[in-house]
């Protein structure tokens, strides 16, 4: 049985407590949140011990696992203290608030013997799975266009009650859910390049308003941003090969009206396939033969943690790694101007 700390007691802590405590090989052994109140009733919901720093929670020495569930830019300082105490890590995405500390992430999970990986759901998401397996099988023929469209009639969404959310610093729509659809692209293609985009934001400090852009992938679009400067396993090489690149583009928009949307959406010369609502994939959309394939948000997040006890038993668990991660996250900086 491993032992896990979990830091960060908010909305996704408690998703991921829920998932600990039902896999049959993790138990939760401490929490730690700054506010003390937050701690205490998650440690009472799980029988465990609660704490406010890190530095505390990792000196528990039976503890194997710490989850990072804290806002971005206390990735870090989390992950090195983890680290440092020689446990385990899966971070939440994204992996940092900018690609140079995920860089410097990266090189410290490459220098530890630890498992590390980032909570990505689309690896293990039926719906991504599917649309993938399907592409590179060539359902689609040759993939021509892939398009990222998202729509967020309110940010941070009602059930999102944390302010650092709507600031530009860590937050906004494009690092909390677009890194996700940037990770599929990536997943499907490879490498990102030639990124251009137009960027508006809602205030000086706050989140972005409109984003318009486009960027290439796979094929010969070279190195993706932020590639690290060591070979890593998995390299920047997508699922699907291509003789040359797909051209891409991404529409966000936020403060408008119609319903919350989110959809990466790949066209081919011979069909296409749309992923919607995180779950839904759509054949052919638009047309007269148009259905849907899955609909399947799938248990990601015990998927993620069957994975990584794969890995700490000497298997090969299926992990997104922290170089993958900064991958995405270096999309997202030059996507910004960052």
């Amino acid at each position: 049985m491993y032992q896990v700390g979990i830091v960060g007691c908010g909305v996704i802590g408690s998703r991921l407590a829920t998932a600990f405590e039902a896999h049959e090989r993790t138990e939760i052994r401490a929490v730690c949140d700054r506010v003390a109140e937050r701690a205490e009733s998650m440690a009472e919901t799980y029988d465990c011990e609660a704490v406010t720093a890190v530095g505390d929670l990792v000196s528990i020495d039976t503890i194997d696992i710490v989850y990072v569930g804290v806002p971005p830019k206390h990735h870090a300082a989390v992950v090195r203290t983890a680290l440092d105490a020689e446990t385990h890590v899966i971070c939440e995405k994204p992996i940092a608030e900018t690609a140079t500390v995920g860089r410097e992430l990266t090189v410290l999970a490459r220098e530890s013997d630890r498992t590390t990986a980032i909570n990505f759901p689309f690896r293990y998401t039926p719906g991504f799975v599917d649309m993938r397996e399907r592409i590179a099988a060539g359902e689609i023929g040759t993939p021509k266009r892939v398009t990222l469209s998202f729509r967020f009639p309110r940010w941070p969404r009602e059930w999102q009650d944390v302010d650092w959310l709507a600031g530009r610093e860590q937050g906004g729509p494009l690092r909390e859910v677009g890194s996700h659809f940037v990770f599929g692209t990536q997943e499907l293609f490879g490498s990102i390049s030639d990124v251009t985009a137009d960027v508006r934001y809602t205030g000086p400090e706050t989140y972005e308003e409109s984003i318009v852009g486009t960027f290439l992938a796979g094929g010969d679009a070279g190195d993706a941003f932020g590639a690290d400067p060591e070979p890593v396993e998995g390299g920047t090489e997508g699922v699907v090969a291509l003789d040359e690149p797909v051209h891409g583009t991404i529409d966000l928009l936020c403060d408008c009206a119609g319903s919350e949307e989110n959809a990466i959406t790949v066209e081919g010369t011979e069909g296409s396939l749309s992923l919607r609502a995180w779950r839904r994939l759509v054949a052919d959309p638009g047309e007269p033969d148009e259905r849907v394939l899955t609909d399947d948000s799938g248990e990601t997040t015990l998927a993620l943690i069957d994975e990584f006890v794969t890995e700490l038993d000497g298997g090969d668990g299926d992990l997104v790694s922290f170089a993958a991660a900064t991958r995405v996250q270096a999309v997202v900086d030059e996507l910004l101007g960052i």
